[in-house]
């Protein structure tokens, strides 16, 4: 594991990019550029934190996310890989949505130019990995951190065999009032419904809004998706590529009231447009091959309100 000397000695920028230890101590890169600000736990490189200049932040984090070592963070953007939910096939052990979201990542690039933060981590093969069966393989995670947030995964089969995995970029978005919100993109796709025994289901209506618990994984889509929250007044657009996926999340308070790490009321804050390849959609890499999945973020303006939204 690097040291928190080494990642300042190697890495650090003064003035832009500090390492140091975070909540419970684990250890985090705090970025600070005229153009955003930003917190990164290396544990899962999970970023908790991105918040443009001169707007609200725009990723939710739970006040009662564990900040442990080997615990998984709630809220923020999870990393999740090599499989999504619960581990499904010949085997079925291993902790919900794979062990890179608990692993810690070494630091392999830091860069600044023109206002955007560079970042790059790595994970490969640990005792962990080789236990569930994950010996030879290597994952990249790039992030362009600035007015816009670039999250970019990719993944390497080092194998002699195929390597067959799924991923997601598990993003927790803040938003006002749920049932306020207006998601674009998803207009007449087929999704699983996991709310209804994952029974398959096309959106027949142009705008999908919220109303009770929705966890909602939309296959063979690679359509940018416009989040529109007239509570906050803006628009959060994800566009993506390599992936074929859209997962769309909110507990609703039946679902939050089960979750130890969730504040109860939590779910009015917040709601998930995750860029994935799961289920139908899951990869297969032949030996040597490799894959690049990315979400770009950016956040627009918006002056309609909540009632505009309902007329």
């Amino acid at each position: 594991m690097q040291t928190l000397t080494e990642l300042n000695d190697q890495f650090g920028i003064p003035q832009v990019l500090v390492f140091a230890e975070g909540k419970g101590g684990l250890l985090c890169a705090q970025i600070t550029t005229e153009a955003c600000s930003a917190t990164l736990y290396l544990q899962g490189a999970h970023l908790a934190h991105w918040q443009p200049a001169g707007q609200k932040p725009v990723l939710f984090l739970s006040d009662r996310s564990n900040f442990a070592e080997g615990k998984a963070i709630r809220g923020g953007v999870p990393v999740i890989f090599p499989w999504f939910g619960q581990r499904t096939g010949a085997r079925t052990d291993g902790p919900m949505h794979g062990f890179a979201r608990t692993e810690v990542w070494q630091v392999a690039l830091a860069a600044f130019s023109d206002k955007d933060l560079h970042l790059t981590l790595t994970l490969g093969p640990s005792d962990e990995s080789r236990k569930l069966g994950f010996d030879h393989f290597r994952v990249a995670y790039e992030l362009v951190l600035g007015s816009t947030l670039t999250m970019r995964i990719s993944v390497v089969n080092h194998a002699e065999t195929p390597l067959h995995f799924e991923e997601a970029l598990h993003t927790y978005f803040a938003v006002g009032e749920p049932e306020h919100l207006r998601i674009y993109g998803l207009g007449h796709t087929e999704f699983l419904d996991k709310t209804d025994s994952f029974k398959r289901k096309t959106q027949t209506e142009d705008v999908l809004t919220l109303h009770q618990t929705t966890d909602r994984p939309y296959l063979n889509t690679t359509a940018t998706v416009t989040l529109e929250d007239p509570d906050l007044s803006r628009r959060i657009v994800v566009a993506k590529q390599g992936s074929k996926t859209t997962v769309v999340w909110n507990p609703w308070s039946q679902v939050a009231a089960t979750l130890a790490d969730f504040p109860p009321e939590g779910w009015r804050s917040m709601t998930c447009i995750e860029t994935a390849n799961a289920a139908d959609n899951a990869l297969t890499l032949q030996p040597k091959e490799a894959h690049t999945m990315e979400a770009k973020i950016s956040i627009e303006p918006f002056s309609g309100s909540a009632t505009e939204r309902l007329q």
